[in-house]
C-alpha cells in the first residue's frame, strides 16, 4: 500500500514538473500555427461523430429519467427545462468527457508513446529542436480547444437527443419541452457547463501527453501507458468534477446574496 501510494505522489509530482516545463516553453516559444492548426483538425474530425452520438443519448437518456419522476405529479410541461439544466450543469459533461477520453486521450498517449519508445523524440532533441515546442506543446493547445469546442457540441447534441425523446416517449410537442428552457436554464448555469468543458479539456490533454511523453519499455510500454491514461483520467475527471461543482456553487450563492 505503502509503495502504490509512493507511486501515485511520484506520478503527480512528475506531472506537475513535466507542466511546468511545457509552460516554461510556452513562455519562450510560439508554437508553428500551422502544426496547431493540423492537430485541432485531426482531434476534431476523428472525434466529432463520437462526442455528438455521446451526447445525443446522454440527453435522451436524462429526458427518460426525468420523465419517471415529473410524470408523478403531473409536471410534464416542465420536463424540458429539468433535463437540459442537469445535463447542461453536470451530467452531460461528464459522461461526454468521459467518451471524450476515451477517443483522444488513448490516442495521444498511444502517438506520443509510440515517437518515445521508437526514439523519434530524442532524435528531435539531437537535431537541436526542443521537443516540448515542436511535439507536445501544440498537441496540448490543440486538445485543450478541440475538447472544448467538442464538448460544447456535445452538450448542444444532449438538448436534441431530449427533445427528441421528449416527444417520442413522454408524448408532449415540441413547443411544451422548450417552453421552459429558458425559465430553469439560466446563464449561469450555462456558464458552470461550459467552465466544467474547459477545466475537463485541461485534465484530459494534461494528462494524456504526460503519460505518452514518460513512456518507457517498448510496445509493451506503449500499452501500459495508454491504460494507464484511460484509469488517471477517469480519477481526475471525477475530482475535476467535484472540485469544479464545489466553486460554481459557491460563486452562485454569493451571486444570489449580492
Amino acid at each position: 500500500m505503502i509503495a502504490g501510494f509512493r507511486a501515485i505522489v511520484d506520478d503527480v509530482g512528475g506531472g506537475l514538473l513535466f507542466l511546468g516545463q511545457m509552460f516554461s516553453t510556452a513562455l519562450h516559444y510560439r508554437p508553428k500555427s500551422h502544426v496547431v492548426f493540423d492537430q485541432i483538425w485531426k482531434v476534431t474530425l476523428n472525434s466529432l461523430s463520437t462526442t455528438a452520438l455521446a451526447g445525443f443519448f446522454v440527453g435522451a437518456i436524462m429526458t427518460v429519467q426525468f420523465t419517471l419522476q415529473v410524470k408523478e405529479f403531473g409536471a410534464l410541461g416542465y420536463l424540458g427545462g429539468l433535463a437540459t439544466s442537469g445535463t447542461i450543469r453536470e451530467v452531460g459533461p461528464l459522461l461526454i468527457a468521459f467518451m471524450l477520453s476515451g477517443k483522444v486521450g488513448a490516442f495521444t498517449s498511444a502517438e506520443l508513446g509510440t515517437m518515445r519508445v521508437t526514439e523519434q523524440i530524442d532524435a528531435v532533441r539531437c537535431l537541436g529542436a526542443n521537443p516540448f515546442q515542436e511535439i507536445i506543446l501544440p498537441r496540448y493547445i490543440a486538445i485543450i480547444l478541440s475538447s472544448f469546442f467538442l464538448l460544447a457540441v456535445g452538450l448542444f447534441m444532449s438538448i436534441a437527443g431530449g427533445l427528441l425523446l421528449g416527444v417520442v416517449f413522454s408524448g408532449i410537442t415540441a413547443e411544451e419541452y422548450l417552453r421552459h428552457i429558458p425559465t430553469i436554464v439560466t446563464l449561469p448555469s450555462i456558464v458552470s457547463g461550459l467552465f466544467k468543458c474547459l477545466v475537463f479539456a485541461l485534465v484530459l490533454a494534461s494528462i494524456c501527453t504526460y503519460k505518452g511523453f514518460t513512456t518507457t519499455g517498448g510496445a509493451k510500454g506503449v500499452g501500459r501507458a495508454v491504460v494507464a491514461t484511460a484509469v488517471a483520467t477517469m480519477v481526475g475527471l471525477v475530482i475535476a468534477d467535484f472540485v469544479t461543482t464545489l466553486i460554481a456553487e459557491a460563486i452562485l450563492s454569493m451571486a444570489m446574496q449580492a
